[in-house]
């Protein structure tokens, strides 16, 4: 074998290589489909009381009134922030937790009740976690 012909594998090679990165690149970028369920800290708001309620319902606890919910300080349009708080007809003490961040496309869920999780870190909540038809 020459040098010539060494350089030509080389090359080849090296663009073979490139080819691949390439594809691995353009696969991982178009196959991720995550999206947000809600993309605006005012969706999130307006979302959670609903769904934090009905998760609630299918676990057997009951509000005594709506869950009175607030953005949490340091929300921003890429990191949002939601809590909410509320009781059950028992007494038992209510607080849920979202965050959804726009960088990673993940949303976040913690529900306690008198402190304790009920439901921690979950991706959705209530009709939420349905999959869309």
């Amino acid at each position: 074998m020459t040098l010539c012909h060494v350089k030509v594998y080389i090359g080849a090679l090296g663009a073979l290589i490139l080819v691949g990165c390439a594809i691995a690149i353009g696969y991982i970028t178009l196959a991720d489909h995550r999206e947000l369920r809600h993309h605006t800290q005012a969706q999130l708001l307006q979302a959670i009381p609903g769904t934090a309620t009905a998760e609630l319902r299918a676990r057997g606890l009951t509000l005594s009134k709506p869950l009175n919910c607030w953005s949490m300080a340091g929300a921003t349009p890429k990191k949002m922030r939601v809590a909410c708080a509320g009781q059950t007809i028992r007494s038992e003490r209510i607080q849920v937790i979202g965050a959804a961040e726009s960088k990673v496309q993940e949303e976040y869920f913690t529900i306690l009740v008198d402190g304790r999780p009920l439901v921690q870190n979950a991706g959705c909540l209530g009709a939420d976690c349905h999959a869309k038809d």
